[in-house]
């Protein structure tokens, strides 16, 4: 398993860490992920995602899953959540029609 958030796309970082005496060495940053499930109201279903606690707190304030799905670009987006969105999408433009 990847640590890459799978819904912002946030992964790790390299830098140094550096000692009282200067010296330098190799260091990684990993993001805090979280297994989370997350709702979504047009699928009426729930959805098991690893997302950062950062992305998870941009999700809350859109207004949920749903609303962050259809915002955001395809580019930062997992391959799982892709499918979700695309799923999202034809729901919404199929509940639009019978409307």
């Amino acid at each position: 398993m990847s640590r890459i958030c799978e819904l912002t796309g946030k992964g790790r970082m390299v830098g140094n860490n550096v000692s009282h005496a200067n010296n330098k060495t190799k260091r990684v940053f990993l993001p805090n992920l979280q297994s989370v499930t997350l709702m979504s109201e047009a699928l009426g279903k729930s959805v098991r995602l690893t997302v950062s606690t950062h992305g998870l707190r941009s999700v809350e304030h859109v207004g949920g899953l749903d609303a962050w799905l259809l915002k955001t670009s395809e580019d930062d987006l997992s391959l799982k959540a892709r499918r979700l969105k695309r799923e999202v999408a034809k729901k919404q433009v199929a509940e639009a029609v019978s409307a």
